[in-house]
């Protein structure tokens, strides 16, 4: 199964945006909006802009398990996200990224090593970053102190760009 199997409501649709997705390089980040390191959304948003046209998504997923961090309603982060980053990108509905409850999503990707430390499993923080490959295949992880425009990001990306763009 590709993680863009994954059924995964879109923040105020009930699109998957995952299905949008699919056949494209896209990286997945869990999101807050009051968090230290929420101004990544900015690098973020920089990377989907420069990418998209070449096969590229970026898919903001939003937690509140890290000191309560995303406490709104989805209408409220889709305005945050907005009207602060200028968000385009899609963005999920608010999941658990850990513990018993943790979204099939995050299923897939939590086994996959941290590219800096190696580590494996839970979620440390907002803001973790994995790279999906367009057939579904998690290539990174990067934890919540790398930058999203941090070279060794952007070079994996667009190793994993689809071919002939």
């Amino acid at each position: 199964m590709s993680v863009y199997d994954v059924e995964i409501a879109g923040l105020t649709t009930g699109d998957n945006p995952l299905k949008e997705l699919q056949g494209k390089a896209t990286l997945i980040v869990n999101v807050a909006s009051f968090c230290g390191f929420t101004p990544q959304y900015a690098g973020l948003e920089k990377l989907y802009e420069t990418y998209r046209e070449r096969g590229f998504g970026v898919l903001g997923v939003p937690c509140n398990q890290f000191g309560q961090q995303e406490p709104g309603a989805e209408s409220e982060i889709a305005e945050f996200c907005s009207l602060n980053y200028g968000v385009e990108f899609p963005i999920t509905q608010k999941v658990e990224v850990n513990g018993d409850a943790r979204h099939p999503l995050y299923q897939h990707l939590v086994d996959h090593p941290d590219a800096g430390d190696g580590h494996t499993g839970d979620i440390r923080w907002n803001f973790e970053k994995f790279l999906v490959s367009p057939d579904g295949e998690v290539v990174r992880r990067w934890g919540t102190f790398v930058e999203p425009e941090d070279p060794q990001i952007v070079e994996t990306i667009e190793k994993v760009l689809p071919q002939g763009d």
